[in-house]
C-alpha cells in the first residue's frame, strides 16, 4: 500500500495511491489518490469515498516525524571510503531535527553558512509505533513502511564542527517521499535494491541495499536501544558512494527500485 500526504489545494489529507507501477515504483497516468479519514499512523486506514487523480494533487512529505529523525553515517564501505573513514564497528548515529523535512517538488535552500553543500541518497525506514529495545527479528513489528530520502549535507560545516547536528540540520535538510510504501519486506533491501542519485539528469550514485553494513533490522534494534521510538519517527539507513556538492538551480532526483523517485531542486535561502 502507497499512503501519501497531499493538498489539493485545501488542508493537507492522507491517502492511498492506487494503479498500476512499473518496476521503478512509478505509478501510470491514470492512478488516483482515495482519500483517508487521518493519519493512518493514529487512526489507521480508513478510507473515505473522495477520490482525486494522482497527477491533479501535490504531494507532500508523506510523515511527518512527531519526534526526531535519526541519521546512520557510513553505512556503505564504499562511501565511508570515500569520506576518508573507517567502517564503523557498530552504527554511527545522529539527529536531524524534524524542522528540517521538506516533499517531492519542495526546494532544498543553500544556506549562506556553506560553501559545499551535498546530496546522498538514501533509504528511509518509518517507525509505526512507541517501541524501545526492539530486538532485530521482531523488527518487522515496529516498521510502518519505507520511503525515500536525501540527507542533505554542510559538508564544510561537517568536516569544521566535527559532530553532526548543524551540518545536516538546516531547514530543507531532509526532504522524504513520495510516499510510504507499507508492503515491503526488509528482506528484499537485504537481498539488495537499486538505488540512484541523479544530478540534472546525470547518475552520480548508483548503488545496491545489499551493500548496507548493517541491515534494517539491526539498525532498529540499535537505536531503539539507545531512545525510544516513536510513531512517525524516520531512520536514514545511510547512502552508497558518490556523494557531491550540489549548486543553486541543480535539480536533484533519488529513485529506489519499488519505492519511486524524490525530485527536488536547490534554491538561495
Amino acid at each position: 500500500m502507497r499512503i501519501a500526504r497531499f493538498t489539493s489545494g485545501d488542508e493537507p489529507s492522507y491517502g492511498v495511491v492506487t494503479g498500476q507501477v512499473d518496476q521503478f515504483g512509478q505509478p501510470d497516468e491514470d492512478s488516483v489518490i482515495v482519500g483517508l479519514a487521518g493519519d493512518p499512523l493514529y487512526v489507521g486506514i480508513k478510507l473515505l469515498e473522495t477520490e482525486h487523480r494522482l497527477a491533479d494533487v501535490r504531494l507532500l512529505a508523506p510523515v511527518l516525524p512527531r519526534s526526531k529523525v535519526v541519521g546512520i553515517g557510513r553505512n556503505y564501505a564504499a562511501h565511508a571510503a570515500e569520506m576518508g573513514g573507517d567502517v564503523p564497528a557498530e552504527p554511527l548515529m545522529f539527529l536531524k531535527p524534524n524542522t528540517s523535512v521538506v516533499g517531492p517538488g519542495d526546494p532544498i535552500f543553500y544556506p549562506h553558512q556553506t560553501r559545499d553543500l551535498h546530496y546522498e541518497g538514501e533509504l528511509a525506514v518509518v517507525i509505526g509505533r512507541i517501541c524501545r529495545d526492539v530486538p532485530a527479528e521482531q523488527a518487522t513489528d515496529v516498521i510502518h513502511g519505507y520511503t525515500i530520502a536525501n540527507d542533505v549535507t554542510a559538508r564544510d560545516l561537517q568536516r569544521g564542527d566535527v559532530q553532526f547536528t548543524r551540518a545536516k540540520g538546516f531547514d530543507s535538510f531532509c526532504p522524504l517521499g513520495p510516499w510510504i510504501e507499507t508492503d515491503l519486506d526488509p528482506q528484499a533491501f537485504i537481498d539488495g535494491v537499486r538505488l540512484q542519485t541523479h544530478l540534472n539528469g546525470e547518475t552520480v550514485q548508483d548503488g545496491s541495499t545489499a551493500d548496507m553494513i548493517f541491515d534494517i533490522p539491526t539498525l532498529i534494534a540499535h537505536v531503539s536501544s539507545v531512545m525510544t521510538l516513536l510513531p512517525g519517527d524516520v531512520i536514514l539507513t545511510g547512502t552508497p558512494e558518490g556523494v557531491g556538492p550540489m549548486q543553486v538551480g541543480d535539480e536533484v532526483e533519488i529513485s529506489i527500485d519499488g519505492l519511486g523517485s524524490l525530485t527536488n531542486k536547490v534554491a538561495q535561502r
